[in-house]
């Protein structure tokens, strides 16, 4: 499996370097991310690239008490919003045709993944944050209606090395035509 290694040893990581991003990576970021798979194509992302250090801190502020990411948040080069727009993930003409209502999370995973692996490869860390107070999040970064923020994506040049967290094994939890033999 070519790329195998990107995948096993991908870290979140939560302390950077104080050193910018290139364009040319930061380009290759979001690019990864405008090419993962959607919901019938429709592309429901929206990305807001933060690099201003005032809205970055000020985001900071919004995580949960004692979240991880908080320094992460505040101190990387650069903070991916990953904002999506429901009404356009999951729904055939305007009707919704999966069994869950928020398929656009679905998607939104699938951008976040494609990042935070390119990220990686380009020697670069991140973090995907979910626990923040959202609606404050989404007006200090003018989130238009029709569109939710749902994850933060700190990136930039790790300043830590985590080691592998311990994982299922395979037996664990993968099931052959069935879930079980019952």
């Amino acid at each position: 499996m070519q790329n195998k290694s990107n995948i096993l040893e991908r870290r979140s990581i939560r302390r950077f370097l104080d050193k910018e991003i290139e364009q040319e990576k930061l380009d290759a970021i979001l690019e990864a991310g405008r090419w993962a798979p959607s919901w019938g194509n429709l592309q429901c992302c929206e990305l807001v690239v933060v690099q201003d250090a005032e809205l970055k801190k000020s985001l900071s502020e919004l995580l949960s008490p004692k979240n991880p990411g908080t320094p992460a948040t505040a101190g990387a080069p650069i903070v991916v919003a990953v904002c999506g727009r429901p009404d356009k993930s999951g729904y055939y003409k305007g009707k919704q045709v999966t069994r869950y209502e928020h398929w656009f999370l679905y998607d939104l995973g699938l951008v976040s993944q494609n990042i935070s692996l390119m990220a990686h490869e380009l020697g670069l860390g991140s973090v995907i944050i979910g626990s923040f107070d959202h609606e404050k999040a989404e007006k200090l970064l003018r989130v238009p209606d029709g569109c939710e923020l749902v994850s933060l994506i700190p990136v930039g040049y790790p300043d830590m090395a985590p080691k592998p967290p311990k994982r299922k094994t395979l037996e664990e939890f993968v099931h052959y035509n069935t879930f079980s033999d019952e």
